[in-house]
């Protein structure tokens, strides 16, 4: 498929003006509904064949999370795409101000291997709901989720409204050649910067949705039996592919020891003393990835977990203890099932420390102290939080989700999804049955009446 022809002929269709009502975008976000649903068996057969994740989390992780936003979509779209009227300024005495929600045009969508099939929808049923067309690219590294992905959007809609391009890297650099109207990137860091500098290029509108090094706190008050069980639940969810998995945990020394022992129970009650046995336990997208996190696995002491199969690409949940931030595994963001801990005895030092890091895509903190609570979330700069709990704040549509610095720009899920995909266009209108002299020349004598206007304001 030509990629500057698929272009220009998604633009024209932008602006015949089809995709601008309502009835339109309902009708492409039922069809997408129905589709997704149609091929559920798909899904999960694509699903395992890719990293052997069971059904269960397929459809709660991947499946139902789109199927999700896509109602939530439609119960709102009615009211997210009226006109927002808002007070006038008495400068402009009498007008009527509004913010229209306006589709910016052509949108791209990069989505990543690790939740393929959520990272793409949840953003093209924003896109849709605003109103514009769409270009996807899924992962190469997730070919069966890409077939299907493809296939259903082949199927459904027209190529000029919302088409599929897939393939490697050379795929992604011709894309991101071209003059798109919107690019929602998911992904790491590291390509984040690539695809801002071409973004750059068209001064293109660009939301990142990365990664970082996501801390989870757990203090002296914290209730060590249900912080395990959902750290261990919330890190070791597909395999510990998840952007916003706990990536560390920072752990008051005096509890460190029942903490620790409490995660290892918490880790055999979800997968069993074998988790390679464990039907519920996926596995590492490739060797590559394979060999990164296994390589990850030399410093500190292993705790729990610790063994490997390169033939089924198989890492067991794994917890680390003894680690330092000067070890290579506080370096980079691991995104597989090691899970090192740090301790700590003065929380100032924990607040100081995070401040002086890039900043995560999540930050989490178990505790009852409501005071601690409060100072966590004021003082430690993160995308999102989840007091007393791990990775659902992600779950809820009313919850805008997205990065700061390091970790993303821009937000998405719900309203948010349907404000990213569109331009807020300013919009005064104003009467012609009178017109003030004050604004215009000759300026004399004028200003003090002026001056007391703005006292007004």
């Amino acid at each position: 498929m030509n990629i500057s022809t698929l272009l220009q002929e998604q633009k024209s269709f932008f602006f015949s003006g089809a995709t601008q009502t309502k009835e339109f975008r309902k009708e492409q976000l039922q069809k997408l509904r129905t589709a997704i649903l149609e091929r559920e068996q798909d899904w999960y057969g694509a699903f395992h064949k890719d990293f052997r994740k069971c059904s269960f989390e397929a459809y709660t992780t991947e499946i139902a999370l789109v199927v999700s936003e896509i109602d939530f979509a439609l119960k709102h779209l009615s009211s997210w795409m009226k006109p927002k009227r808002v007070f006038p300024s008495l400068l402009n005495f009498p007008s009527h101000d509004f913010v229209y929600y306006c589709p910016y045009g052509v949108a791209l969508i990069i989505s990543p291997w690790n939740y393929p099939l959520q990272l793409t929808f949840e953003p093209l049923v924003g896109a849709i709901a605003a109103g514009n067309c769409s270009v996807l690219k899924p992962s190469e590294m997730t070919p069966n989720v890409s077939n299907v992905i493809e296939e259903l959007i082949t199927t459904i809609f027209p190529k000029e409204y919302c088409a599929v391009i897939t393939g490697g890297i050379d795929a992604s650099q011709e894309l991101l050649g071209q003059q798109f109207d919107k690019i929602f990137f998911t992904g790491s860091s590291a390509v984040g910067k690539i695809v801002m500098k071409a973004a750059a290029e068209y001064l293109t509108p660009l939301t990142l949705e990365l990664g970082g090094k996501s801390p989870c706190i757990i203090d002296q008050t914290a209730n060590l039996s249900v912080a395990a069980l959902r750290i261990a639940w919330g890190k070791f969810m597909n395999a510990g592919q998840t952007c916003v998995a706990p990536d560390f945990l920072y752990v008051y020394e005096k509890i460190k020891e029942r903490f620790i022992i409490e995660l290892q129970h918490a880790i055999k009650k979800l997968y069993g003393v074998e988790p390679k046995q464990s039907p519920d336990f996926p596995r590492i997208i490739n060797e590559k990835h394979f060999l990164r996190i296994t390589a990850l696995m030399k410093e500190g002491k292993i705790v729990h977990g610790g063994e490997t199969d390169s033939s089924e690409l198989y890492i067991a949940p794994t917890v680390l203890d003894g680690i330092t931030w000067s070890d290579g595994i506080m370096q980079e963001e691991i995104f597989g099932p090691l899970l090192p801990i740090i301790s700590f005895t003065d929380l100032n030092d924990v607040v100081q420390t995070l401040q002086s890091k890039s900043k995560p895509l999540s930050l989490y903190y178990f505790g009852e102290s409501k005071e601690t609570q409060e100072r966590i979330l004021r003082d430690v700069p993160s995308g999102g939080a989840c007091i007393n709990d791990t990775v659902v704040h992600f779950i809820n549509p009313h919850l805008p989700i997205g990065g700061v610095g390091n970790s993303g720009s821009g937000n998405y899920h719900g309203e948010a999804s349907f404000k990213t995909f569109s331009h807020l266009k300013s919009v005064l209108k104003k009467p012609t049955w009178i017109d003030l002299p004050i604004r215009y020349a000759p300026y004399k004598n004028k200003l003090p009446l002026l001056k007391w206007i703005f006292k007004l304001i």
